[in-house]
């Protein structure tokens, strides 16, 4: 892997993940884990379903307990500080689940009062945040009216009310419309580039290619490459070198009879 430019080397860490592990049963779906993020990167996790992506992300934020390692953001520890790092976070987790009888509205209210925002402040902002994500018209409907698409903007835009260090976002595109899509992804550029930070997860390797400066590769709860996009990537595409790194194509066989139609 390259060396690390001096410039970046002085950039804060954000984000530092240290041998971070968890088990199911007999299951290891994370094993000893290593990850460092800086400011204004992002940084996109990609890897097949059942890789530790999820996981990996749950024990970022404070929603599942490793069994060993640490996760420090911005200074402050998860698990031994959690009140000061989950304040640098904003989160949207897989298998969204929200307070879909309150309206829009009052969905961001409710967010931004519990992040210690005063009453002006979040009517501002979601207000902001409303006109940005193109959810104007829907404040005044409940959220379990909304689309899954919708449903997934105005989630965002909690996670962003109270303008956090951090954004770690599982499948953040998963539901999402092509021009939903690319609002998110500009907005989310704007963020990165005045000097927040993005993690995100997703199955797509052509929208983390397109969007992310830098990869992490994943597979059964391993790192397998992670740097800059163009370092990862190595000449190829990241779906090439993504296959590459698995192990390659897996050939089907005993599929012989899917080639003789019915009559």
């Amino acid at each position: 892997m390259a060396e690390a430019s001096p410039t970046r080397i002085a950039q804060d860490v954000v984000l530092s993940v240290a041998g971070l592990t968890k088990r199911f049963d007999d299951t290891l779906a994370v094993s000893g884990l290593d990850l460092e993020v800086r400011a204004g990167d992002f940084y996109g996790i990609v890897g097949p379903n059942g890789a530790g992506k999820t996981t990996t992300l749950s024990m970022i934020t404070g929603l599942l307990r490793p069994d060993s390692g640490t996760v420090v953001v911005h200074g402050s520890n998860v698990w031994s500080d959690p009140v000061i790092a989950k304040r640098n976070m904003g989160v949207l987790p897989d298998r969204l689940r929200l307070f879909d009888r309150l309206t829009g509205a009052q969905l961001l209210y409710y967010a931004g009062i519990l992040r210690g925002l005063d009453g002006a402040t979040v009517r501002k902002r979601s207000a902001d945040l409303a006109r940005a994500f193109g959810l104007e018209e829907a404040m005044g409907r409940l959220v379990s009216d909304y689309s899954a698409g919708m449903t997934k903007k105005v989630a965002l835009a909690a996670a962003m009310i109270h303008s956090p260090r951090l954004l770690v976002l599982d499948e953040p595109f998963e539901s999402v419309d092509p021009v939903s899509a690319a609002t998110v992804t500009d907005i989310l550029k704007k963020y990165a580039a005045a000097g927040g930070t993005v993690v995100l997860s997703s199955h797509s390797m052509d929208l983390v290619q397109r969007i992310c400066d830098h990869v992490a590769v994943v597979v059964n709860g391993e790192i397998l490459a992670d740097g800059t996009m163009d370092e990862v990537r190595d000449g190829k595409t990241l779906e090439d070198r993504f296959i590459q790194l698995a192990g390659g194509l897996q050939t089907a066989e005993g599929l012989q009879w899917l080639h003789n139609f019915s009559t």
